[in-house]
């Protein structure tokens, strides 16, 4: 039986995802515009977002909701945070039942706290819900770069099934039943490469960098165990993995933000010359409020949030950080 798949958000990620299952089944990529999806169908590529590419003959593209979504056996959501809730009810008048929805993006909803399957959840109830995630910086991956990611779900069938549609001869997917802290440790290394991006565009070097990942980790851990996730989920691909991609290549939107507030930049103009979204500064006053809302200290975050909203500035964030009194690296997991 063929499995139709749909994509929704025609950015770089969710094109290549889309290009990645077409060659395994039949994929539709959704776009707003109209004029983005006569572009993919007519010339194979994506000229706003990876123009340097040429997509497979046979991934086809749309701006009618109702023609991606209709005829899906899969629902990607391969769109930001900000906008995830509505684009989601979107959907619903023609997602047929029990089709299981994948989410791409590695943000919190602002205000509800919520991660994106559990809005995923609240607007398409009785869906089973799955997240891809991991070191995956789209343009590698559409190199042919080889490569691996994770299929959070906890259902070990739909599991493997998506495992089957988005794996390709350079690209392994492994399987992991910890949706949870899969879902935090995309949401919190986005936080952590601002960080990373700060002490690279500060004039640091790899010790510094060293150290912004390894204490990183250890803020996304006791967040993510805190919230329900397991322990080795943070070592592994979705978090360790992740962690390390997204702070060491510029190619990251987040890391470089933070690169150009290290060089002096401010935060508004860095956002208005950035076609994309980079989702850890919208992220880091969720996680943080979520954080607080647990009892938990995370200190990266806390000056990520103070330079990105609050007019810190990236020297003042780091002097915060190293002033910070001396305590056992173990502190939280004793």
């Amino acid at each position: 039986m063929r499995i139709n798949v749909a994509v929704i958000g025609a950015g770089s990620w969710g094109t290549t995802v889309a290009a990645l299952a077409s060659t395994n089944t039949p994929t539709v990529l959704w776009s707003r515009r109209p004029e983005l999806a006569d572009q993919i169908n007519t010339t194979h590529v994506n000229g706003d977002y990876l123009p340097s590419f040429t997509l497979p003959d046979d991934l086809r593209a749309t701006a009618d909701m109702a023609d991606a979504v209709g005829r899906a056996d899969v629902l990607v959501m391969a769109v930001p945070s900000h906008g995830f809730r509505a684009i989601v009810a979107e959907t619903a008048p023609f997602i047929r039942p029990w089709v299981p929805v994948v989410s791409l993006s590695k943000g919190l909803e602002q205000g509800t706290l919520k991660r994106m399957s559990e809005v995923v959840n609240d607007e398409l109830p009785g869906h089973p819900v799955a997240v891809l995630t991991g070191p995956n910086l789209a343009k590698e991956i559409l190199a042919g770069q080889p490569a691996a990611s994770v299929v959070a779900i906890g259902d070990g069938v739909i599991g493997a099934e998506l495992q089957r549609i988005f794996s390709t001869s350079k690209l392994r997917i492994y399987t992991n039943p910890d949706m949870i802290g899969c879902e935090v440790a995309g949401v919190v290394k986005n936080v952590i490469a601002i960080a990373a991006g700060i002490a690279e565009g500060m004039g640091f070097g790899d010790n510094t960098r060293a150290t912004i990942i390894t204490r990183g980790l250890a803020e996304m851990g006791r967040f993510g165990v805190a919230l329900g996730g397991h322990p080795l989920t943070f070592s592994g691909l979705a978090g360790m993995g992740d962690l390390i991609a997204t702070c060491a290549s510029r190619q990251s939107r987040n890391n470089m933000v933070g690169y150009k507030l290290g060089m002096g930049q401010s935060i508004g103009a860095i956002l208005a010359e950035m076609k994309m979204v980079a989702e850890g500064v919208k992220s880091c006053p969720s996680v943080q409020a979520l954080a607080r809302r647990h009892g938990l200290e995370m200190p990266i975050t806390d000056q990520m949030v103070a330079v990105c909203h609050e007019g810190v500035s990236a020297g003042d964030a780091l002097a915060a950080l190293m002033a910070r009194e001396g305590r056992s690296e173990l502190e939280g997991w004793e």
